[in-house]
């Protein structure tokens, strides 16, 4: 039961994901074969809900890679029935304060330390009742990511690091791009700069960095900057560029299956 994705990043180690982003069980399955350590399970730009994400967990749970559920938003009933069905690792977006942060920290955790609802005997992450010890490990076991995705964020990022019970801090290329001016421009110098120093002051903060990229260099160069957790990209963007490239080898394709370079997976 411990959380195996929380002590790789608390040991500095780095871990390596794929984005799951087609809300099916059957393709995060395959996704999870492939030897990837961790798998976000994207509830925020995917069409996923509670039970769709469910049958995620259980697809992957045979296989090594970690489950990381990136809810829609940062609503405390979601954490919760999230936490209930057995998620350990949660990605929350668009955190762009410390006070944010601290009541996220609050949401996954039982009292005295936070609020979050009792109900394990009736929920998947105790193994229904069969855990007898969740109730006393579960608090210790969540692994709670916060995007920073905006100019506030990184203005806050100090703040937010130094939050009791927050673990990670994930620089949302995309938004941040938006937010700096340069929508659909991550790689922009001023972009790649601000991520860059977010790294860094997460790192030193003892909290662990993470990012999402499609650049196989950039993604190298994040993790020698410190960052932790860096995904790779998405299943989606996988699929669409294998059919739409065997499309084009037989003279059909009207879609380039070669990316923008430099792009992000967004």
């Amino acid at each position: 039961m411990a959380n195996s994705f929380k002590t790789a990043i608390s040991r500095g180690d780095n871990v390596i994901g794929l984005w799951l982003s087609l809300a099916n069980s059957y393709s995060a399955e395959i996704c999870a074969t492939a030897g990837f350590q961790w798998l976000l399970i994207d509830c925020e730009h995917a069409p996923n809900d509670v039970r769709s994400t469910l049958a995620q967990l259980q697809a992957v749970a045979p296989y090594p890679a970690h489950p990381v559920v990136r809810t829609v938003d940062g609503n405390a009933a979601v954490i919760k029935q999230m936490l209930d069905i057995g998620v350990q690792t949660l990605l929350i977006p668009m955190v762009d304060t410390a006070e944010q942060a601290i009541a996220l920290a609050a949401a996954t955790r039982y009292p005295p330390e936070g609020t979050r609802g009792v109900g394990a005997a009736a929920a998947r992450a105790s193994r229904w009742g069969g855990y007898k010890e969740y109730l006393e490990t579960a608090n210790d076991d969540v692994c709670l990511l916060v995007q920073a995705e905006s100019r506030t964020a990184l203005h806050n990022l100090e703040a937010i690091c130094a939050v009791e019970g927050l673990h990670g801090v994930f620089i949302g290329p995309a938004d941040l791009a938006a937010s700096m001016g340069h929508r659909g421009h991550p790689e922009h110098p001023d972009v790649q700069q601000a991520i860059e120093n977010a790294i860094r002051t997460i790192v030193a903060s003892g909290k662990a960095a993470g990012t999402l990229t499609g650049d196989a260099k950039l993604a190298r160069h994040y993790l020698e900057l410190g960052a932790s957790f860096v995904a790779v990209g998405l299943d989606l963007t996988l699929l669409a560029k294998a059919t739409r490239g065997l499309a084009n080898d037989f003279g059909l394709g009207v879609i380039s299956a070669t990316p923008v370079s430099g792009a992000s997976p967004y």
